[in-house]
């Protein structure tokens, strides 16, 4: 259920601002609680929440969180690639395809495949170079 809208004030402060005033209590009590690390400063119906400058121990932290969401990334490309596979193998089985029809398109989903997996891994490299910048 959504109580409130957030917008980023500046690049190390948020802003939350409830549709209802009596929530404003109960969220912040909620972000203090949320074991985050954040301390919400109350002014009015707006709750900002100063954000702290990452430790080296937090960036190496989010450096495996983004390798793992790469990796995700990478599974969920191949399952793709698994799956045109396989659907091409039951055309060519029905003879609704030739034989040269399924290698280039065999190879096409390939390259397709190798395309997509070297752009997450630049998406990788360059989130990692990003995230451990000071």
């Amino acid at each position: 259920m959504q109580v409130a809208s957030i917008s980023a004030e500046d690049s190390r402060t948020l802003a939350v601002s409830p549709w209802d005033k009596s929530m404003v209590p109960v969220i912040e009590k909620a972000i203090l609680k949320s074991d985050l690390g954040l301390t919400p400063a109350t002014a009015g119906q707006v709750i900002r929440i100063p954000l702290p400058p990452l430790t080296e121990e937090r960036r190496r932290e989010l450096t495996k969180v983004v390798r793992a969401e790469a990796e995700n990334a990478r599974v969920h490309v191949r399952n793709v690639r698994r799956d045109v596979m396989n659907e091409l193998k039951e055309m060519l089985k029905e003879k609704r395809i030739s034989q040269d029809d399924d290698r280039r398109a065999h190879e096409e989903v390939q390259k397709l495949t190798d395309k997509h997996v070297a752009e997450i891994d630049h998406v990788l490299a360059d989130k990692e170079k990003e995230l451990m910048q000071v």
